[in-house]
């Protein structure tokens, strides 16, 4: 039943612009499913759905791989508008950024799979990049502040 309920959740927010939980519980009741906000919400959880910006300006839900583009624009906006400095060393690439921004920094280059990033680790002004190979970091540097100067 809950893989069933799953995959109506994800045609309904494949089909509908559904800004909250009471909504989608709603709707799947209305399709049969006797469902709480709180199924909902472990369902939400489950499936790994996210909150996007619609063009009209609200929210809805929908599923992370809306965002695996090679360089999404939100990945983009958040490098330009967060950043301050990149160096890297060995297999690591060091990214300073204003206070309290790394997390979301990290969480973007995570989202997008870059090739050759094994990993993201962040604090509060600055994260690190690790690199499977020391050979791939000059590019990915590149990549990164070629962002930079497109302010």
């Amino acid at each position: 039943m809950r893989y069933t309920r799953h995959n109506v959740i994800l045609e309904l927010i494949e089909e509908n612009d559904i800004e909250t939980q009471e909504k989608l519980a709603s709707m799947l009741n209305e399709r049969g499913f006797n469902v709480t906000q709180a199924t909902v919400s472990r369902d939400i959880k489950e499936l790994r759905l996210i909150k996007i910006l619609t063009p009209s300006g609200n929210y809805k839900y929908a599923q992370r791989k809306e965002l695996d583009a090679p360089i999404s624009d939100r990945f983009a906006r958040i490098f330009r508008e967060t950043v301050t400095d990149i160096k890297y060393s060995g297999n690591l690439i060091v990214v300073k950024t204003l206070s309290g921004c790394a997390n979301a920094a990290a969480e973007a280059i995570d989202t997008t799979k870059f090739e050759h990033i094994v990993g993201t680790l962040a604090g509060d002004n600055t994260f690190i990049i690790i690199v499977d190979d020391p050979e791939n970091l000059p590019k990915l540097v590149e990549t990164f502040k070629e962002m930079l100067k497109s302010r």
